[in-house]
């Protein structure tokens, strides 16, 4: 532990030695023990770098609590969240290998019969002289084959199953994600099944990382599957323009001017629960800011009330001419 009269870049070695051996454990910490309700979790400092045991005591500040943790002091908050930044950028969920040698779709539907050849040399044809659009959309347009055949062919493709918008309520699913992540990645959240099961749906192709945050974050296991174009269409528009949690942008020069931009939101708005996961160049911080504000299902909110999410990004570094 830090001691007084220690030299300052004594003390920051020292630092970075701790959070060296602590990010490993950080890296595996479950979506359950990131984010936490428990009154309990604010009678003792998170950060291990913490110094002011004795005074605990007679502490009257009970918030901000980051990832299922009380921080005492500004700096015992910035030491957490500067962990929790070093986790996510160390974590590499890039999920562009991971079906690299899918099938094409046009031979897994002749496998199924779905298509014939001579309808698959129209569509390739079609494509190419076009230069855009993919497969399945030619199948359908220039060859008439039944939509429900592509979604299927693709589902077989990437190996997921075909869901429906059955059972969707816009109100509940606008607050699982940012809009922002609907916009770029078009994945969108459909229903819970169980109370612990939450599907997300696509149009054309899984996004494993989208997966991934979104179960750390609501501390549900995640099912991703296919939709039919239209069907999916559909409950996007409604999805966007249904009220949905708050967002703030902020672009960071690196990872440490991070760390203090989400120390200060933390400071600042005081949550009763915050947490951060990466999605790609996205930094995704929730805080939920007082009680209440817990849902049924995992901890997706009850409404936008109360409710605060910040998508940092870091700056590109500046071309190097050397």
């Amino acid at each position: 532990m830090p001691v007084l009269g220690r030299g300052r870049e004594e003390e920051v070695r020292y630092i970075s030695q701790i959070e060296d051996a602590l990010l490993p454990q950080e890296m595996h910490r479950r979506a359950e023990t990131r984010i936490s309700f428990d009154e309990g979790v604010r009678h003792s400092c998170g950060s291990v770098e913490c110094v002011s045991g004795w005074m605990r005591p007679w502490r009257s500040r009970r918030r901000p609590v980051f990832e299922g943790r009380w921080g005492c002091s500004g700096r015992c908050v910035l030491a957490m969240v500067r962990l929790a930044v070093r986790r996510e950028a160390g974590e590499r969920r890039v999920e562009e290998g991971l079906h690299r040698h899918r099938v094409p779709l046009g031979l897994v539907m002749l496998a199924q019969r779905w298509i014939t050849h001579s309808q698959l040399q129209v569509a390739l044809q079609a494509q190419q002289e076009a230069g855009f659009g993919r497969i399945g959309e030619w199948l359908i347009s220039a060859c008439g084959v039944e939509a429900e055949h592509v979604t299927r062919g693709l589902s077989l493709q990437w190996n997921c199953p075909v869901l429906s918008a059955e059972g969707f309520e816009a109100r509940e699913m606008a607050l699982v994600m940012p809009r922002r992540f609907i916009e770029d990645y078009g994945l969108v959240p459909l229903r819970v099944a169980g109370s612990r099961l939450l599907y997300l749906g696509c149009e054309d192709r899984l996004n494993a990382s989208l997966a991934y945050a979104v179960e750390q974050m609501s501390g549900l296991r995640v099912q991703s599957g296919l939709v039919q174009d239209a069907e999916l269409k559909a409950v996007r528009s409604r999805l966007l323009e249904t009220e949905a949690v708050p967002v703030a942008m902020e672009q960071v020069a690196d990872e440490d001017a991070m760390a203090a931009r989400i120390t200060a939101r933390l400071e600042q708005k005081r949550p009763l629960a915050a947490c951060l996961v990466r999605l790609h160049q996205y930094y995704w911080l929730r805080m939920w800011l007082e009680s209440g504000t817990r849902g049924v299902f995992g901890s997706i909110p009850r409404s936008a009330e109360d409710m605060q999410d910040y998508l940092f990004t870091a700056s590109p570094p500046p071309p190097s001419f050397s």
